[in-house]
This record gives C-alpha cells, sequence and structure tokens, in this order.
C-alpha cells in the first residue's frame, strides 16, 4: 500500500519486491477483505485466498461453529514509517456503526527502530475535550498528545477510542481486528502525494476519541510471555534460541505465527524467514525450529 508517510525499508529491512518509484507504508501480510484479498502459500489451501479456503472448510481453520461466511477475525501488517503518521483514531464499537464504520483494536511492535524514534499514544494528564477542540483551530494539537521514546521490541496496545500516531523511523508489526476504518484529526499541516491536503474527519474523531485515556506506557516482554490479551485478540512473545523447538497442537486454537526476528524450518525442513507471517489452522500440528535466535509472536 502507498502511503505518504512510507518509504523503501520494506526492500531493505524484509527482503522484498515492491514497485519502482513508489513510497509504500502497508503491505497487508494476512488480510480477508474484499479489497484486498490475500493468497495463501503452501499447505492444503495453497492458492486459495484466505476467503476461498475458509468457506470450503471453515472448521478446519477456525474450529467448531465457526460460519463459512464469517470473516477471518485478525488483520496483519507491516509498517515502514518513514514520515510521522496523521493524528488519528479508531472508532469503538459503541460508535462505529453510527459513524458509518468498523471498531478497530489492534496493537504494535516495534521490529526496529531508529535512534529517538518514538510513539503517541493517548493525551497528556490533564487535557480536556475543549482543550484539545481548540488546539486543532490554532494547530497545537501536539502539545496535547502523549509521546514517549520506543526501543527494539517494545509494543503499545490500541484500544478503539485511544488517539494515536506513529513517528518516523520505526518499522512496525500490527496486529489488529479486521477492521479498516480510521479518522484523521491532524495532519501536522502534510499534504498528500497528490501535493493536497489529506482529508481530515474531525467530528467523527471527537465523537471516537476516549478523553479519559491519559498517558498508557509501552511493554517490553523480556523472555517468552504475554504481551497483549483483549477480547479481539491475545498476543504472546515467543523467544527461541538456535536449536529450540516450538510446537502447536491440533484442536487448541487457530494460531497467526509471525516472525518478528531471526528463522526457523517447520516439520518439514521448509524455511520461514523473518517477516514472514502463517496462519496455522485449529485442526493442524506443527513444530516449528529455530535455525537463529527468533522472537516469535503467536497470535489467537
Amino acid at each position: 500500500m502507498e502511503r505518504v508517510w512510507g518509504g523503501r525499508d520494506f526492500e531493505k529491512k524484509l527482503g522484498r519486491e515492491i514497485p519502482e518509484n513508489k513510497v509504500i507504508g502497508e503491505a497487508w501480510e494476512i488480510c480477508d477483505r474484499p479489497e484486498a484479498e490475500n493468497l495463501i502459500v503452501g499447505g492444503k489451501f495453497d492458492g486459495k485466498t484466505i476467503r476461498q479456503a475458509i468457506e470450503s472448510d471453515a472448521e478446519y481453520i477456525m474450529g467448531k461453529g465457526w460460519a463459512p461466511s464469517k470473516k477471518f477475525p485478525i488483520l496483519v501488517k507491516w509498517l515502514d514509517c518513514q514520515e510521522r503518521l496523521s493524528l488519528q483514531v479508531h472508532p469503538p464499537a459503541s460508535v462505529a456503526a453510527s459513524l458509518g464504520g468498523e471498531p478497530k483494536t489492534e496493537n504494535w511492535y516495534v521490529a526496529d527502530c531508529k535512534d529517538g524514534a518514538g510513539l503517541i499514544a493517548g493525551l497528556k494528564k490533564g487535557a480536556t475535550k475543549a482543550d484539545f477542540v481548540a488546539s486543532l483551530a490554532d494547530n497545537s494539537a501536539e502539545k496535547l498528545v502523549h509521546r514517549f521514546p520506543v526501543k527494539k521490541g517494545d509494543s503499545i496496545f490500541v484500544q478503539s477510542g485511544r488517539i494515536h500516531a506513529i513517528d518516523g523511523g520505526n518499522l512496525i508489526l500490527e496486529i489488529q481486528q479486521n477492521s479498516d476504518t480510521t479518522y484523521r484529526v491532524y495532519d501536522w499541516g502534510r499534504v498528500g502525494l497528490d501535493g493536497k491536503p489529506r482529508k481530515l474527519h474531525v467530528e467523527e474523531s471527537i465523537a471516537s476519541i476516549d478523553f479519559s485515556d491519559f498517558e498508557p506506557s509501552p511493554i517490553h516482554v523480556e523472555g517468552s510471555g504475554n504481551m497483549c490479551e483483549c477480547k479481539e485478540f491475545r498476543i504472546d512473545v515467543v523467544r527461541l534460541n538456535a536449536g529450540e523447538v516450538y510446537e502447536i497442537k491440533s484442536g487448541e486454537a487457530m494460531r497467526i505465527v509471525s516472525v518478528a526476528e531471526g528463522e526457523l524450518s517447520d516439520d518439514e525442513g521448509e524455511e520461514v524467514k523473518f517477516s514472514e507471517n502463517i496462519v496455522v489452522p485449529f485442526a493442524e500440528s506443527v513444530k516449528f525450529t529455530a535455525t537463529k535466535p527468533s522472537t516469535l509472536l503467536i497470535t489467537r
């Protein structure tokens, strides 16, 4: 996906082929949406889209009782943030439908970052709705939002309603609800790729922002452990030394394995490289062996 704030790091850091002379900001890795269906590579459903695979055998992939018409619940993205993203918010479930959107809760994992890079999430303590609305009029919104520095391996949970932005210099693995509703409330005076100011959604943003959400902190999981848990998804960090094995057993839950660092091989000796994302269906078992020190994010 071309974005005004993107760059070419997917080529340099992820080893991806990307279009020439394009500013690429997002790679939608696992997506079941009509405008951006992924093709599956390998396994029982090789060559099918995620939608086609679920329609053909929903319970095999997702577990008992999953309707074939029901969307895959998670969207996984890589973000190459060379410049700061807009100040934005995703609507909570309580207001999303009335605004014509979908709720969207997400989690960011900092896979790499430049010195001095940061994230913006939540408001500074004491900021009020009236203060924030006034700041949009005089271009001072940056003074009221909470910015904090980050390092590789940090993570922040961004539930629907949390105002946020990503600074330039971050390579982010974003795991989110299957949704594509984003309201821009402030864009730092920037113009888009067409040279015109990008559309803002001020009324929708004000209706969506949680004005009691002050100064959340990032987390950094040392070793292995839970990184994020909400009603939409759970994400665990698994760190492996070279030669160590991570096993997923059938009949427990559908899992997404995201290689945030390192490299693995599966039961059949296939390489699983840094930046790759794998869906392990409910009905399948697999063992991954780290061929070098590795960090996995396991989503279910």
